[in-house]
């Protein structure tokens, strides 16, 4: 059975909050689902669900359709969790993320950094 944890859902219900849920659909990789808004205020939020432990595996996808806002900060999380996943013996993958935020991905080029998938059924079949 699936595993699911919540982190900060409170902050979704605030404009400009992220809601961060975890699941693990099998003990080789992990779903992290954000809604909301990735950015200097909500980031830790989104690094928090991402770190690397001895207990969740180290292949990671995050599911990005329901994030409607990323900037900077967003982006300095997905790197820097894809370095450590990497270095874990893991991998990173984003999946369906709505056009505004894939389009930030593109301008800043982390689309040829960390894989890329339309759907999370395309992310979780790689």
């Amino acid at each position: 059975m699936a595993e699911e944890e919540m982190v900060n859902a409170e902050q979704a219900e605030q404009p400009g909050g992220l809601s961060v849920v975890v699941t693990t659909p099998d003990d080789s990789i992990r779903v992290v689902t954000a809604a909301g808004e990735i950015d200097h205020h909500t980031g830790d939020t989104l690094r928090q669900a991402l770190e690397v432990s001895d207990t969740l595996s180290p292949r990671v996808v995050v599911e990005l359709s329901q994030v409607t806002f990323m900037d900077s900060s967003g982006i300095n999380v997905l790197l820097a969790a894809r370095r450590a996943l990497s270095e874990a013996g893991g991998c990173l993958r984003l999946a369906a993320a709505a056009d505004s935020v894939l389009r930030t991905l593109q301008l800043v080029g982390l689309d040829t950094i960390i894989d890329c998938h339309e759907t999370l059924h395309q992310a979780l079949s790689n």
